[in-house]
């Protein structure tokens, strides 16, 4: 049972019910108020921006787009990594985009799961490196591999795409699932998942140093 996926849901869902009784998704100010990624309000002190982000959505299709793509990728994530892995996986992915964004993307006020959503994919990528003796795995990470660049070049073309936040939570996505591991599929290496894990908490460190210097 996916229940972690089926909770994640849930409780975007209802921000978002919650957004739109406050005045609006797509209000400035209610975005603000619940949380969205605003720099100022970081530099002042409210850090829980790095991770509130993920569950509030801007307009009913973004909130559509990144639901569908949850769901899909939840099951299979989590069913791959076990419960507690893809809500680390998914928590650390989301966090590391907001910061990328953060540091890339300062003047906007940013929200979505496709940060996390993005570090999904980052880890079907692990995968695919890790296991590439496993022919259906490495084919769908291929495929996922293709989806990923597609929407890479799309980003770049669409005003208002935080593409810093897509790339910061792909590649920390790839990092966490190397450092949680897979059992349900084989075993990583204790090396490799002390350094991926090691690189993840370095590079989001180097991150936070840049964006708080300024």
């Amino acid at each position: 049972m996916p229940y972690v996926t089926y909770g994640l849901l849930a409780v975007t869902i209802i921000v978002f019910i919650l957004e739109v009784l406050a005045g609006g998704s797509q209000d400035s100010l209610v975005l603000l108020n619940f949380g969205a990624r605003y720099n100022l309000s970081i530099l002042q002190g409210q850090w829980w921006r790095f991770i509130t982000p993920m569950f509030l959505h801007i307009g009913l299709m973004h909130l559509v787009v990144n639901a569908v793509s949850l769901y899909y990728l939840g099951l299979m994530t989590e069913s791959i990594f076990g419960h507690w892995r893809f809500l680390v996986i998914y928590l650390a992915s989301g966090i590391a985009g907001n910061i990328a964004s953060f540091v890339f993307n300062p003047n906007s006020l940013s929200a979505g799961a496709s940060t996390a959503i993005f570090g999904l994919l980052g880890a079907f990528l692990l995968l695919g490196d890790v296991f590439r003796d496993n022919v259906a795995v490495r084919q769908l990470s291929r495929q996922y591999l293709l989806l990923v660049g597609l929407n890479l070049v799309f980003n770049l073309f669409s005003p208002g795409i935080d593409i810093s936040g897509h790339i910061g939570g792909l590649v920390g996505g790839f990092l966490v699932a190397g450092a949680v591991g897979a059992p349900n599929l084989g075993e990583i290496s204790v090396s490799r998942r002390w350094l991926t894990g090691g690189l993840f908490v370095l590079a989001a460190a180097a991150l936070l140093v840049l964006g708080y210097r300024g």
